[in-house]
């Protein structure tokens, strides 16, 4: 299925270029993503999508495949696999930066291919959750390029300090939480969602039925 979204950040479309490609930093916008390396080529991760009561896991590969500076187009070839299961999922994302008055605009478009229980869903509602999920990413990036960067410069030499408070431990990263289809289509679409499930989850129940009754 082919899915196009577009979002307006507020920056220059040079800053918002090299923002796009810092991974790491925007990372945490990407909603149920998890970025475990990047060599600046090559994007090594996982990503949760939650169908009602069960979580499916893809882990895989992202890679750029065109990151042309100069027209500012970026081409990201993504592929994954369940953790625990036979589905998969691969995206071919076009990415083009175009700037505006009041910032830059960018313009997504996807070519996806989903096997597997999301699958279900269809083209209708996978662009609705994609709305949704494109327009949350669009204002935490928005925000995290409000965020002063960090400063490059060497800093002071100065002496040690020894504290004589016991050191903190480090705390844990909290988990990535998964995308839940099912919440972020609302209210209609997760009403029709529901019914196909259900409907599908009456038709096995049946077919076993059938098969007990003949054995």
């Amino acid at each position: 299925m082919e899915l196009h979204h577009e979002f307006t950040v507020p920056v220059p479309v040079d800053d918002a270029w090299r923002a796009l490609l810092d991974v790491e930093r925007i990372a945490p916008c990407m909603p149920g993503a998890t970025v475990d390396d990047y060599d600046g080529k090559t994007v090594t991760g996982s990503v949760k999508v939650k169908v009602g009561p069960i979580t499916v896991t893809y882990r895989g590969t992202a890679v750029f495949e065109e990151q042309d500076e100069s027209a500012h187009r970026m081409v990201l070839i993504a592929n994954g696999k369940e953790t625990r299961g036979q589905g998969t999922a691969r995206a071919t994302v076009t990415g083009t930066l175009t700037e505006r008055d009041d910032g830059t605009a960018v313009s997504v478009r996807t070519d996806l291919t989903v096997t597997g229980r999301p699958a279900q869903f269809g083209r209708g509602v996978m662009a609705e959750v994609g709305d949704k999920l494109v327009g949350q990413f669009a204002e935490c990036l928005a925000r995290r390029l409000d965020e002063p960067t960090a400063r490059t410069e060497p800093p002071e030499t100065v002496e040690p300090f020894r504290s004589a408070q016991p050191v903190q431990p480090v705390q844990p990263v909290q988990p990535v939480e998964p995308i839940d289809l099912l919440r972020t289509a609302g209210p209609p679409v997760a009403k029709r969602v529901a019914v196909a499930v259900a409907t599908a989850v009456l038709a096995l129940v049946f077919v076993r039925i059938r098969r007990h009754r003949h054995a």
